[in-house]
């Protein structure tokens, strides 16, 4: 054997002793154990073992009534909502708002805000356990559970249970309060050799008209909630396609679907961390939904997860009280109050205060309106003092615009020469319309987020302050727009009243603007057309006031 050939086996089998020793004397570190990986929710949560995710749509969809005659299901009441929970699934689909009817008429049928899924519009909620392990049979949307009492009210829970046939109880004990709070306590009882690890999830499914915002230019209608303190909003038109979707971590907080007036939501344990995911899983479907962290549950224990389900009216006080009562991160949120929250939830307690009082909400907004006026006295009586004063000035200012015509350094010159020789502020005339924008904004966003105001009526034809003005003068029939110009009595008495208040200003010098502010009072009456006829009353009582007021200081100026 050659010297070359003998020194590379030589090395070789050195090289081999090398490793071999330094794997005895250095031994490599275990793996680290992997987290365990999260189980997925099912999208639309049937839940089932197979086909997981479908719901079975009929061509001809069923009525509530006829969905809900073919199922077995539980009953529940209280003063504020009435409906049943399916025992298939245990899912919550059919709530009606007790306090709350489609129409003006008495006999208008109550709200329906949750529905079976065979229906046409697809409202519902489920809760229940997930597992890594696929052997597990857990209880899903196929599982018929079985009552231990009888129908749900305030006073008495259901319970309901399931016995997989493989050592594990499944125990839900559902409680509902007074108004639209269920609380939802799941337990499994391990009676198996093994220790047992589950996911608790929950989830609300929807499903929407062609996935459309309504009013979404005035509220935020999809889905929204409170993630880690932060305000999450996502518009149905935001996930465009099937499996878009939204995911968020967050301990405590809340989630789910708000209307105008209405709202669901899955209310998370403070306690506990959840994964949140906001997701499209149909067409026109909508999902939100929780995965808390696994529970181990020991052989012969019993492991127990709680949440909450809210699904009724956004009442504001409510949702104060159930913030303060339950520790709710922020549920008032669940509430559009606009950039302006600041001035637009006090304006709410003032004018349910008012309401009260007063027994009227119309009365209300009309004393809110004059409060205010009061409230802005001085900075009014400054600003329309200054505006008066101009008023009285004009024919000296139309001498100044002649003179100088030609020469618009001059004119500038000359005519705040005249201001200073006046006592003129120009712009003290702005200060109350700067105070009013945020305070007309604001009540435009009560009368129409506030469920208070709905199917609040006045005096007179007016029926619902929440709702436009429906007397309209209707002469535009022959027009391609016949429903933007017809407009009711008080916006004409509102434009009108605004004419009345312009006039008492000074005319802008530039003779464009003259011709634009001429217009406004016209284009402010078929805008605030179709606003609340609440808005529209309380701006044309303001006007009033104002009119009143500027009147006094210009006789006061003497003009």
């Amino acid at each position: 054997m050659k010297e070359e050939t003998r020194g590379l086996f030589l090395a070789v089998i050195l090289s081999v002793i090398a490793i071999l020793v330094t794997n005895y004397l250095f031994p490599k570190a275990p793996a680290a154990p992997q987290p365990q990986q999260e189980p997925e929710i099912a999208a639309s949560a049937e839940l089932q073992t197979e086909d997981a995710g479908k719901i079975i749509v009929d061509e001809t969809p069923l009525t509530t009534a006829e969905a809900v005659a073919s199922e077995k299901r539980i009953k529940f009441a209280n003063t504020d909502i009435h409906g049943s929970i399916r025992l298939k699934g245990a899912r919550f689909d059919e709530l009606y708002l007790s306090k709350y009817k489609t129409g003006l008429e008495k006999d208008s049928p109550d709200i329906e805000l949750l529905s079976p899924s065979r229906t046409a519009a697809p409202y519902y909620a489920e809760f229940g356990w997930l597992s890594n392990d696929r052997n597990l049979k857990l209880p899903d949307g196929s599982t018929v559970w079985q009552a231990k009492t009888g129908e749900l009210t305030p006073e008495n829970p259901l319970v309901l249970e399931y016995n997989n046939g493989q050592g594990l109880r499944f125990i839900r004990k559902i409680s509902l309060d007074k108004n639209y709070m269920f609380n939802i306590e799941q337990s499994v009882e391990n009676n198996t050799a093994k220790s047992v690890s589950l996911f608790p999830y929950g989830l609300i499914s929807r499903t929407v008209n062609n996935g459309k915002d309504s009013d979404s230019a005035v509220v935020h209608e999809g889905m929204l909630g409170v993630i880690d303190s932060s305000l999450k909003e996502t518009k149905y038109t935001s996930l465009k396609k099937k499996g878009d979707k939204e995911e968020f971590k967050t301990n405590g907080g809340w989630a789910g679907f708000g209307d105008r007036y209405w709202f669901s939501s899955l209310v998370f344990n403070n306690n506990q961390n959840a994964k949140v995911k906001f997701i499209k899983t149909d067409d026109n479907t909508y999902q939100v939904d929780y995965l808390g962290d696994a529970a181990t549950v020991a052989p012969g224990s019993i492991g127990t997860q709680n949440i909450r389900f809210y699904s009724g009216a956004k009442e504001i006080k409510l949702l104060d009280k159930y913030t303060k009562q339950y520790n709710i991160d922020k549920f008032d949120l669940a509430v559009d109050f606009g950039w302006y929250y600041f001035l637009t939830k006090p304006f709410f307690y003032i004018l349910d205060f008012l309401y009260r009082i007063i027994g009227n909400m119309g009365w209300a907004i009309l004393l809110f309106a004059a409060l205010l006026r009061l409230l802005m006295y001085p900075v009014a009586n400054k600003s329309y003092e200054s505006m008066s004063r101009m008023k009285k000035i004009q024919p000296k200012m139309q001498e100044l615009q002649e003179k100088y015509k030609d020469d618009k350094m001059k004119l500038q010159q000359e005519v705040m020469n005249l201001y200073r020789k006046e006592k003129i502020n120009p712009a003290a005339g702005c200060l109350p319309v700067l105070i009013q924008i945020p305070v007309f904004f604001s009540l435009y966003k009560v009368l129409n987020i506030s469920i208070e105001i709905r199917h609040a009526p006045f005096i007179g034809w007016i029926k619902d302050l929440s709702a436009p003005d429906p007397l309209t003068i209707s002469v535009w029939s022959h027009l391609p727009v016949p429903a933007l110009l017809d407009i009711g009595i008080w916006p004409i008495l509102m434009g009108v009243s605004m004419y009345i208040q312009q006039k008492l200003n000074p005319a802008p010098a530039n003779k464009d603007q003259a011709r634009v502010f001429a217009m406004l009072p016209l284009i402010f009456t078929f805008m605030l057309g179709h606003f609340a006829s609440g808005l529209v009353i309380y701006w044309t009582l303001s006007n009033l006031l104002s009119i009143i007021q500027q009147k006094a200081i210009m006789r006061k100026v003497g003009v």
